[in-house]
């Protein structure tokens, strides 16, 4: 058994109900890239992983992740083409696909099943959908994150593992292909595997409600904003994004425009307060 994961918090608890569990035992992979953000067209051709691995190096690049889509650390083709070798060796393996309901999960899931189709029957998900779990204080919720959910509830969680289905490997690659040729920057989970998607500036004016009159550390908004935000991406992409609009006059800033601790940001002088509502 190969249970694959799109976050690395999520490696850890996971980790931990496989020790609870042995029936569960088998190796964990993680798919690393957020494909919630940032461009996909042609993502399956050398074209269209050449610009995507551009994109990111240059959000990436003079930040606290600069070099990281150049240093090899982040290559799911390399990670893919190790697992349909493993299935096609093994016509017992199979895979479990952890995923919870947030827009990162999906992504991934959408972008890897173009890989596993031929293995239909060997492909079970786990999606963690609207689906209530206890936290650690025996309160019930809803998880947004695998890791967020105990390891003794994955043992619950372990009865939804459902064969993914021959429509769906159908129906879910051509929506996926639909969204890669759109060609926007931002996809954002409406409800069950549904994503809608926008322009790279979607999270910009959200991300302006926390800068304010006041000098802050950059890495101060950004937390501000990851923590109280309704939709919330990356920290290197937030990072990115405050540097385009300080890049065209819109705050004003000290320190090196650089890592998150390096500079502070505030508005400028004159233009309204804006509060976070």
């Amino acid at each position: 058994m190969i249970h694959i994961v799109f976050n690395e918090a999520d490696i850890a608890v996971l980790k931990k109900a496989i020790e609870l569990d042995e029936t569960l035992e088998g190796e964990v992979v993680q798919i690393r890239d957020d494909y919630a953000v940032g461009p996909l067209a042609n993502i399956y051709i050398g074209e269209g992983i050449a610009a995507r691995r551009s994109w990111w190096a240059q959000v990436l690049a003079g930040g606290d992740y600069d070099g990281r889509a150049e240093d090899g650390s982040v290559d799911d083709y390399k990670v893919v083409a190790e697992l349909v070798g493993k299935l096609r060796r093994n016509p017992e393996e199979i895979i479990w696909i952890w995923a919870a309901q947030n827009k990162h999960d999906v992504s991934g899931y959408y972008w890897l099943l173009h890989f596993l189709k031929e293995f239909q029957g060997r492909i079970f998900i786990l999606y963690l959908n609207n689906l209530p779990f206890f936290n650690e204080k025996g309160s019930l919720f809803y998880p947004v994150w695998l890791h967020t959910i105990p390891p003794r509830e994955f043992l619950k969680a372990k009865k939804l593992a459902r064969p993914i289905t021959l429509s769906e490997f159908e129906v879910d690659p051509d929506e996926w292909i639909r969204l890669c040729n759109e060609e926007k920057g931002v996809r954002i989970l409406e409800g069950g595997k549904k994503l809608v998607q926008y322009g790279y500036d979607f999270y910009d004016a959200d991300l302006k409600h926390f800068i304010t009159k006041d000098w802050q550390k950059a890495g101060k908004i950004i937390s501000q904003f990851l923590s109280k935000n309704k939709h919330t991406t990356g920290d290197a992409y937030v990072l990115w994004r405050l540097k385009l609009m300080i890049n065209d006059g819109e705050f004003d800033v000290q320190g090196e425009v650089k890592n998150m601790k390096d500079f502070e940001v505030k508005r400028k002088a004159g233009v309204a307060e804006q509060v976070n509502g």
